[in-house]
């Protein structure tokens, strides 16, 4: 999933932009998406434990069935692994165009009801429906018509979360998965927050909840009672963050059009990886993925980046750019795999990595799009 975004300064429980008041929000997400794609298309994988991605030794699961992750499989996983978790696992390629489809299809139902739709990835989005265009006036009643009409026309399940934030939307959309819904009202997000383990938060893998245990914070309680100043001592740049998250403090708005200033996608990983051959193989599955969002968006730039977050959290990048637009996906790939070779080997094990074009070439006929085009990779 992409990186939580983080904002300075503090702000009441619920405030939005100065002036603007409390919003609705609701955040979509689809559930198990690729590998439900999967199991709609072929009925003999129905209720059968499935992975969509490489088999090989040097495969790496992109996305999981329900039915798979009862084993432990989950995405970014080493195939051999999720093999032996699994022996009867079903590996599938994936079909962009299929995932492709399905997303067109659930964007033109988002869009019914709202335009104010902030697609985070082919699978989710967040929904700003303040004032909606059919005048329904409930956010809860317009996400159980949204999920309704998902499953009529595509026969995919998709979870929902309802609140005054996209924070604690997004956190509520995981609340009740699969095909469920949970709301968060006004004046409720603190104490949800609360009661819910940090791994929760959006932007906490293992290795930070790890690091979190050791420094008696397990839970959002235990997170809200450290000031801000402990935690920028260990965390960085990302106890902002944790600062307002423990609180149920987000003042980011749904953005559905922005100028684009790079495309790309990252992964995080449910184990921390370290193996060159893992890393490379990791890197070909990102480079697919945002090479094809490259050309869907017709975007042309200049300068390939390479982000990777160590298990301390710490972030580092490397650019490379070239004198005229990257011409294809070929030299696309080469100058990532030569931004990560330089890199290696690794000074200890990382929990997520991410791939961005940017130094775009601007279309001045072509319609505003979001700020950054950041994929999650599962």
């Amino acid at each position: 999933m992409t990186q939580a975004e983080t904002d300075s300064g503090e702000a009441g429980e619920g405030e939005e932009e100065a002036g603007t008041g409390l919003r609705k929000i609701i955040h979509v997400d689809m559930d198990a998406f690729y590998a439900s794609v999967e199991q709609r298309d072929n009925p003999e994988l129905r209720g059968k434990p499935i992975a969509v991605g490489g088999s090989g030794e040097r495969g790496v699961v992109a996305a999981a069935s329900y039915e798979a992750r009862k084993f432990g499989v989950r995405s970014a996983m080493p195939s051999v692994t999720a093999r032996r978790l699994c022996p009867d696992l079903i590996f599938v390629r994936h079909r962009f165009d299929a995932y492709k489809e399905a997303s067109r299809q659930i964007r033109r139902i988002f869009e019914h009801y709202t335009p104010h739709v902030e697609p985070l990835s082919l699978d989710e989005a967040y929904l700003d429906v303040t004032d909606d265009l059919l005048g329904i006036g409930s956010a809860t009643r317009i996400a159980e018509l949204i999920r309704q009409e998902i499953k009529a026309k595509t026969q995919l399940t998709a979870s929902a979360g309802v609140s005054y934030n996209k924070f604690l939307a997004k956190i509520a959309s995981d609340q009740n998965k699969p095909d469920g819904m949970c709301v968060i009202r006004p004046g409720q997000g603190a104490q949800f927050v609360a009661g819910l383990p940090v791994r929760r938060f959006h932007g906490v893998g293992p290795k930070g909840a790890e690091k979190m245990a050791k420094l008696g914070i397990e839970t959002g309680a235990d997170l809200a009672a450290k000031d801000i100043d402990f935690l920028r001592q260990n965390f960085g740049s990302f106890a902002d963050y944790l600062y307002r998250a423990a609180r149920g403090i987000d003042l980011r708005p749904v953005r559905a059009h922005r100028i684009r200033k790079s495309v790309g996608g990252e992964r995080t990983f449910n184990e921390d990886i370290s193996s060159g051959p893992a890393l490379r193989e990791t890197l070909r599955d990102i480079i697919d993925i945002v090479w094809e969002s490259i050309e869907r968006t017709k975007s042309r730039g200049r300068t390939v980046t390479l982000k990777m977050k160590f298990t301390d959290f710490q972030l580092i990048t490397r650019s490379r750019s070239v004198p005229q637009a990257v011409s294809g996906k070929e030299e696309f790939s080469q100058l990532a795999h030569h931004l990560l070779e330089e890199t290696l080997p690794l000074p200890m094990p990382i929990r997520l990595m991410g791939l961005t074009l940017s130094n775009l070439e601007r279309d001045e006929d072509a319609e505003p799009k979001r700020e950054d085009a950041q994929l999650s990779l599962l």
